[in-house]
């Protein structure tokens, strides 16, 4: 069955392999590394630190990259999540942004690793997004599924 846009416009699908092929834009992980950090570090967003670590997760290594700005909402999250999106373009002050094609973070994260878990938190909203290459062969995905989980914090609810 076809997706169809609000108005009845039939949507186009990426096929997961994408997130791979996505990924080879980067020729080394730094490259990828300062896609994120960059994420961080855009005009009009209010990180003034970042953190990388390297955790333990059942086994596996993973990077963790942490900062201090506000968070996003849900619905800035899906933005970020979704391919092509970008609310880069002008310049602020003395400050250019790097990336403005909507597609850094998905290749970037895709390129040092499987897996991409973002926590984030708005006010007294936290949300969950996980654009995962392991979880969309578990499900034999044919197109990119992006699960995003919203919950108030006081509450633990999802709205």
């Amino acid at each position: 069955m076809a997706r169809l846009s609000e108005h009845g416009i039939r949507l186009s699908s990426m096929s997961p392999s994408y997130l791979n092929s996505n990924s080879t834009s980067h020729t080394w992980p730094f490259s990828a590394v300062a896609e994120l950090v960059d994420n961080a570090s855009d005009p009009g967003v209010t990180a003034k630190k970042i953190w990388i670590d390297v955790v333990q997760v059942k086994d596996q290594q993973c990077l963790a990259f942490t900062d201090n700005g506000s968070g996003m909402t849900p619905n800035k999250l899906h933005k970020m999540l979704s391919f092509g999106f970008t609310e880069k373009g002008s310049v602020k002050g003395s400050r250019q942004p790097i990336g403005v094609y909507g597609n850094g973070f998905k290749s970037g994260s895709m390129r040092l690793g499987l897996d991409a878990l973002i926590f984030t938190k708005n006010g007294g909203c936290q949300s969950v997004g996980m654009l995962s290459q392991s979880f969309l062969q578990a499900i034999k995905a044919q197109a990119v599924v992006v699960p995003i989980a919203p919950f108030n914090q006081q509450t633990n609810i999802l709205p």
